[in-house]
């Protein structure tokens, strides 16, 4: 049939007769494959190459037609969208076949590789077309990709099945495409390459300033343009859309592969771009919430991966810091509330040390930062160096601003809370009255910061025992709270976990055990599973549960809140070492003597280092000897239960004074024992005997922007 026609030459004629033949009666259940149509011609295509596809369609409906095409804009039948393939045990099986390797399945480093590759087939079929002809491990190749990118992709086989296409080449046709029709899509996928491949939004990108390019500013105009933009970029695959916060957000979230960022990076950008840099620090920066605004932690946490980009780059000296030490604030501010505190300090340092040189010691935004660090030093038990700031910070500020300036005011807050933790009750209280008092003159009954304050004040009635004063802080925070941010905004829940606190102490467990579910429930889905304040209320139901009898339920919370504190923290920290001593408790309690002396030895050791000898927040600590006393006395080591009796009683003196009850307890039952007391000398003090088991939050103002 075809034998007289030159294909060249006469390609019209091959396609009428292949359609005519197509079409005869006879000729039925064929399929034909249309490959590749990836430049479908559109009214918003203006391209000349252009094709309508349904000029080569068959006239007969007895057969069957599939098209291939990385073009959304193809709406011929029904269509079917091929997306990454999701399961490790698919992405390892193109990567055996197409690198003729055995025991790929079971090679840590293959699979760490196909999720790198994230599920793309051309990708992992590229990688394993390199693999068949190299003695490279999977581990190499993988260090290859994150480091030599490009260079790896060029010298990789061609594939049998994309002759004369290399992976990039291949998304470089399409982004050429994707000029023509729109260059503010090419620029924002090379933009992209300076962002973190997930979570880009529209605001995000709002904050461009003046002074940088107008393609940007034309973008960001409005919302119609940006969508625009990004929808051409989804139509050719090359992002997809996140509509995992699409209730939460009124802007949508996009999201780029893996593969496509990789190329982004190492292809369209292939020199460094510092004006790209900037722009992206400076709209990560702006775009950190403060805790007052909605849906804050979630939108900090889709931040976070971007800004863990930049603080290496700033590390590496990438990036020119100079004059932008408010982002390095407003990073400071992000790792805090995240928990990474270690970050948090390396960045308010920076920062504090551009602010001095630039703005001098006593500018208002140098005493900030200042506060700032007063506030993550007394989140890592660091008291002492807390105080320092706070008190360099409220000077300053009672100077600069004002006695009852609201920024004045934070501070005077959280040096209440400082004074708590260092057992200096009657200081704690004297801030949070004066901070109070402020505030609801400054800013009204019912603001969030005058909240934070009456809270803390629960805290302290709790502490001295006042417990009806307490309940009514707590309650007339919590309805505040309730109506101005939310039944799950994390401070409402701070305040219901408090809440839980006190109703344990009044005896009330069920009701203690309904507001720690809710305060869980509430901050995982709000914070996560490992952030340390849903820590703290999972150490808190450890208590509850030891005080029902459920022992086992108990452990099963510490070790919990342990491991994660201990992560997130550190070994060290005080939140760490009070779970630690819980169990120790928890063991006495089980009779598990030998692991309950490791876990309060290792307490006392770690509260030692962090609060030194005499600091009144030795109280936990006096617990903690006491107790370690007991098991040596039930384990028959007379020696060492002299040094833990005369040692707590040394120390209870000093804060408690000598004729304490507490110390005329100890000194009976060391007489019981046939053991000397020694009188010590009287000291101020006066802090209560308790023992801490429980975790409450005060709430010092957050970071400051």
């Amino acid at each position: 049939m075809f034998t007289n026609i030159n294909l060249e030459a006469e390609l019209s004629q091959v396609v009428s007769a292949v359609k005519a033949w197509l079409s005869l009666r006879e000729n039925r259940h064929w399929l034909v494959i249309y490959d590749n149509y990836d430049n479908p011609k559109t009214p918003g295509n203006t391209d000349p190459s252009a094709v309508d596809i349904r000029q080569y369609f068959p006239g007969a409906d007895h057969g069957s037609i599939v098209i291939t095409t990385r073009s959304s804009q193809v709406t011929q039948g029904r269509r079917i969208h091929i997306r990454k393939l999701p399961l490790v045990q698919e992405r390892l099986e193109i990567l055996s076949n197409s690198s003729r390797r055995q025991g790929i399945e079971s090679d840590p480093a293959a699979i760490e590789l196909v999720k790198e590759l994230d599920g793309l087939p051309l990708a992992l079929s590229t990688a394993g077309a390199y693999l068949e002809h190299v003695t490279t491990s999977c581990s190499e190749y993988l260090q290859l990709y994150k480091a030599s990118w490009l260079k790896l992709q060029q010298t990789t086989p061609q594939l049998p099945s994309y002759e004369d296409r290399a992976l990039y080449t291949t998304w470089q046709v399409t982004l050429d495409r994707i000029e023509q029709q729109n260059p503010a899509s090419a620029k924002l996928l090379k933009l992209w390459a300076y962002f973190d491949r997930q979570d880009l939004w529209f605001e995000l990108l709002q904050h461009a300033n003046s002074t940088d390019d107008k393609w940007i500013l034309k973008l960001t105009e409005d919302k119609l343009s940006f969508d625009e933009a990004v929808r051409l970029l989804c139509s050719y695959g090359l992002v997809d859309q996140d509509f995992a916060f699409q209730e939460q957000y009124s802007s949508g979230r996009y999201s780029v592969h893996s593969c496509v960022h990789m190329w982004s990076m190492c292809v369209l950008n292939k020199e460094w771009k510092e004006s790209l840099a900037m722009l992206a620090l400076t709209c990560i920066a702006s775009e950190v919430p403060l805790q007052s605004e909605k849906n804050w932690w979630l939108l900090q946490q889709q931040l976070l991966p971007h800004a863990m980009i930049y603080q290496q780059l700033i590390e590496d000296g990438m990036i020119e810091i100079k004059g932008m030490e408010w982002a390095l604030g407003s990073f400071g501010n992000l790792y805090a509330d995240q928990g990474k505190l270690a970050k948090a300090e390396q960045m308010y340092l920076r920062a504090l040390q551009g602010k001095e040189e630039a703005l001098g010691l006593t500018h208002p935004s140098t005493l900030d930062t200042v506060h700032n660090l007063g506030l993550l030093y007394q989140d890592q038990g660091k008291l002492a160096e807390a105080e320092q700031m706070y008190l360099r910070a409220l000077q300053g500020k009672e100077e600069a601003l004002g006695l009852t300036h609201p920024s004045t005011l934070d501070t005077v807050n959280n040096l209440g809370v400082l004074y708590r933790n260092q057992g200096k009750l009657a200081k704690a209280e004297q801030m949070y009255l004066r901070a109070l008092q402020g505030k609801e003159e400054a800013l009204g009954l019912t603001h969030p910061s005058t909240l934070d304050t009456v809270n803390n004040l629960g805290v302290l009635y709790r502490n001295q025992g006042k417990l009806a004063k307490a309940e009514q802080m707590y309650l007339r925070a919590l309805q505040g709270k309730e109506e101005a941010l939310g039944l799950t905004h994390p401070s409402t829940l701070d305040t219901v976990n408090n809440l839980g606190v006190l109703y344990r102490n009044q005896g009330k467990l069920a009701k203690a055990e309904q507001m720690y579910l809710r305060a869980l429930q509430g901050k995982e889905e709000a914070l996560g599973l490992t952030h340390p304040s849903t820590l703290d209320t999972v150490n808190n139901l450890g208590v509850l549960y030891e005080n029902q009898g459920k022992l086992a339920k108990a452990e099963q919370m510490y070790l919990r809140a342990l491991q994660g504190n201990e992560e997130a923290l550190g070994l060290t920290h005080p939140s760490t070492l009070d779970t630690v001593h819980n169990l120790g408790l928890l063991y006495q309690d089980q009779g598990k003597l030998a692991e309950a002396e490791q876990m309060l030895i290792r307490a006392l050791q770690g509260y030692t280092k962090a609060f030194g000898n005499h600091n009144s927040s030795w109280t936990p600590v006096l617990g903690t000897i006491s107790i370690l006393a007991i098991i040596f006395s039930e384990t028959n080591r007379e020696d060492m239960i002299q040094a833990m009796y005369t040692k707590a009683l040394s120390r209870f003196a000093a804060i408690e004074g000598p004729s304490s009850e507490v110390c005329q307890n100890l000194e009976r039952k060391m007489e019981e024992l046939g053991i000397a007391p020694t009188k010590p000398e009287a000291s101020e003090g006066g802090m209560r005997n308790e023992e801490l088991l429980s975790d409450e939050f005060e709430l010092s103002s957050v970071p400051i922007q």
